[in-house]
């Protein structure tokens, strides 16, 4: 059994800080002051630190309170807008999924049909972000998380790993008319490049492959080669690829559907490997059920 502070108490904390007034606090919860001061000074002994400092007036949060007091509001925020949700319009409220944009876009979303034909009843929020949304307050209910090791503090499942190859559209091969047989001749085409939004100094970019070609063939000296087109987004990168821009290096998990139809081809057998995609949920969560049937569908995806 989880062992809350009184809902009072967190009550008074959070409209203070909030407001940043006990007397604008208490006109809200309809209490005196006086209460709103003795509720916090309980939340402070069961905290065991104080959260704010009272003088001089008006009173400011110290660091432990600083802390306390985003999760406390977005913990508020998540409460109010799953009942308000419930109440709208009685229809059902969708489990909401959060991807990197370019797994959600190429992956995901062309296996959804799937989803809705074995779960009819269970709509789905897809929230495509490469951004780490906050699963405790509330943000999402289930994330598929993009890392070299697998994420800790949570229910983990590790969906897939990929492995990134220059990828191309064989148009590009077909107007250039020569057969690709060493890793230097990927230097006749535009090379694409996208940001890795990381300090990995193993992330699998254009360097990194260049580096390894490298070593299986000497007359690679391109190390340093200026990328004809470079892109902040990942997305951006393949539709230039699609396009038939150039080459890039891309995961062969989030262009599988492109390998599988044709639409793009591996330019080149050289690997680099990837990550893993994992997906992450709360331990205790009020859609375990729902959870469950994503985590179970997705594992059984190609």
């Amino acid at each position: 059994m989880r062992k809350l502070p009184p809902l009072r108490s967190l009550q008074a904390f959070e409209a203070a800080a909030r407001l940043g007034s006990f007397k604008a606090a208490a006109a809200e919860l309809h209490v005196t002051p006086t209460a709103i001061s003795h509720q916090i000074r309980l939340l402070e002994e069961t905290c065991g630190h104080r959260l704010f400092q009272r003088h001089p007036r008006p009173p400011v949060l110290t660091g432990a309170g600083a802390r306390l007091y985003p999760a406390l509001r977005d913990g508020f925020d998540a409460l109010v807008g799953a009942v308000e949700g419930m109440a709208e319009s009685g229809a059902p409220i969708p489990l909401r999924v959060t991807s990197p944009n370019a797994f959600a876009s190429r992956w995901l979303v062309p296996r959804l049909p799937q989803w809705r034909e074995r779960y009819p009843d269970i709509a789905l929020e897809i929230i495509g972000t490469d951004a780490i949304l906050d699963l405790r307050s509330g943000e999402a209910d289930v994330a598929i998380r993009y890392a070299r090791t697998m994420p800790t503090g949570f229910v983990v499942r590790e969906i897939c790993r990929d492995t990134f190859f220059p990828i191309c559209s064989p148009a590009l091969l077909v107007k250039d008319g020569h057969t690709i047989e060493r890793a230097s001749d990927l230097l006749r085409f535009p090379l694409i490049h996208f940001d890795w939004m990381t300090r990995d100094p193993q992330a699998p970019t254009w360097r990194q492959w260049l580096a390894t070609a490298g070593l299986i063939d000497p007359s690679l000296k391109a190390a340093d080669k200026t990328w004809a087109l470079s892109f902040r987004e990942e997305m951006h990168a393949i539709d230039a690829v699609v396009a038939g821009q150039g080459v890039a290096i891309c995961s062969d998990v989030v262009v599988s559907h492109e390998l599988r139809s044709g639409t793009l081809v591996k330019a080149h057998p050289l690997s680099l490997p990837g990550y893993g995609f994992y997906l992450v949920a709360m331990a205790r969560n009020v859609r375990q059920a729902d959870v469950e049937a994503f985590a179970t569908w997705i594992g059984a995806m190609d």
